[in-house]
């Protein structure tokens, strides 16, 4: 993207400067997760060519992988038509997007009114964080 400033002006950002971005592995289309991005962490994105949010939570730029890992490789980013969400299509190293250890956020099937987990984590959250509530 030769003017990121030009993409950022395409978008609609909430009140809060945010728009919504899925993070969708790049060769099979699996959903992995959802998360924010504000104007600033999507020019870091583009200039490293890997996933940086905005952490809701903390309130902080967050590259996604700066402590387990696990980053996100963006291919390919697409803007939706009304401007007010991303889809990164992504390489996720080591694996697994969420922090709880799956590979995607989306590992809990609405099932028979039932919530079931229908995949097993990747790694171990309490070995691979230094602090609780990634």
């Amino acid at each position: 993207m030769k003017n990121i400033d030009e993409i950022i002006g395409k978008l609609k950002f909430d009140e809060k400067g945010l728009v919504t971005a899925v993070a969708q592995d790049h060769e099979t289309g699996e959903i992995l997760m959802l998360a924010f991005m504000n104007a600033e962490s999507l020019r870091k994105t583009v200039e490293t060519g890997q996933a940086v949010y905005w952490s809701r939570s903390r309130q902080k730029l967050w590259h996604k992988g700066e402590e387990s890992g696990n980053v996100q490789n963006v291919k390919d980013i697409y803007l939706d038509c009304d401007g007010d969400a991303l889809v990164l299509k992504i390489e996720q190293v080591g694996g697994a997007a969420c922090h709880t250890g799956h590979r995607t956020c989306f590992y809990r099937k609405l099932q028979d009114g039932e919530l079931v987990e229908v995949d097993s984590p990747v790694f171990d959250p309490d070995k691979v964080y230094k602090h609780k509530g990634a």
